[in-house]
């Protein structure tokens, strides 16, 4: 943009000395770098925290499906990259293990009921003790509880989604059998309830950062289209600024001004949900300051999406 202002501003020039408007003395011959120095100095330079820009990245959340139970799968029902709503079946696991657990436990519950009633009546005609009684209810409310824990199980052999997603990379099939050790997922599923797109800033242009301020973005799937959308927060927190509790001294490291993250909201959220997870592009922050180069970053990032048709970088 720079470079056409310029532009423009030398071939004003030229037409102005050839009609002898203006002589072509020692200032007009350096009035080019003057204004360039104007446009870098008063214009350029302060665009940057007045309308910073940087890179825009789409995220999603990965849940790592860890069943609650062990044993056999007996049925895959999700299929890789397709649709799922919350509480839709992923895989089953074979319950014929905790079905028994679960009857077994039933039978015993019916039974220590029976002879709960019997001591509490006898104990009522007076030839029976409290301390029989107490105790039968106490086994009879054991296995209530271990019968809970039991039906909680069997409910478990069938896997569903945590949220509206899909499943990715699938490789579980029938007859794999699976734990419930958490450092053992079976299949990543990708949560699509929430799309989450997160904006680059450097140090020296956040300065003015704000929660509700306007935002446009453009990614490399759709060039030549530009997005709206708002500032939800600043990220208050990068990995370089994060101190872990540990037991060595301070490790000194080369410093580096990482660049701060600022999280975004689409106002069309119906084309947010159908960005990929890892879609990029370019963003602008829209702040309350040198409102003037408001129009000049708009165009800059309109360029942007023009040339995001040829360039894949």
């Amino acid at each position: 943009m720079i470079v056409v202002l310029l532009n423009v501003y030398l071939a004003l020039l030229f037409i102005l000395v050839k009609l002898r408007v203006i002589p072509f003395n020692l200032f007009w011959k350096v009035s080019p770098v003057l204004v360039l120095l104007l446009l870098l100095i008063g214009l350029f330079i302060p665009m940057n925290w007045g309308a910073p820009q940087g890179s825009a990245l789409v995220v999603r959340n990965s849940v790592a499906i860890v069943p609650d139970v062990a044993g056999e799968v007996i049925e895959v029902t999700a299929q890789a990259n397709q649709p799922l709503k919350a509480g839709d079946v992923l895989f089953r696991i074979d319950p014929v293990p905790f079905q028994s657990q679960v009857d077994a436990l039933a039978a015993q519950l019916k039974f220590q009921e029976t002879r709960l009633a019997e001591m509490t009546q006898l104990q009522s005609r007076g030839t029976g003790r409290t301390f029989d009684v107490e105790q039968r209810e106490a086994e009879v409310e054991q296995l209530k509880a271990q019968l809970v824990g039991a039906k909680w199980n069997l409910e478990k052999t069938i896997v569903r989604a945590p949220a509206d997603g899909y499943v990715t990379n699938l490789a579980l099939r029938k007859g794999a059998r699976v734990t419930n050790l958490p450092l053992a997922p079976v299949m990543a599923f990708i949560d699509t309830s929430a799309t989450i797109i997160g904006v680059e800033i450097n140090q020296i242009d956040a300065r003015y950062l704000a929660a509700g301020q306007p935002v446009e973005l453009t990614f490399k799937m759709t060039p030549g289209t530009v997005q709206t959308g708002k500032v939800e927060s600043v990220l208050q927190a990068i990995a370089t600024g994060q101190v872990q509790t540990s037991g060595l001294a301070v490790a000194p490291k080369a410093v580096q001004a990482a660049p701060f993250a600022v999280r975004v909201r689409l106002d069309d959220q119906d084309f947010a949900s159908r960005l990929p997870a890892g879609a990029a592009g370019d963003a602008a922050i829209f702040t309350d300051r040198v409102q003037v180069a408001h129009v000049i970053r708009k165009v800059l990032l309109r360029q942007i999406a023009i040339t995001n048709y040829v360039n894949p970088f």
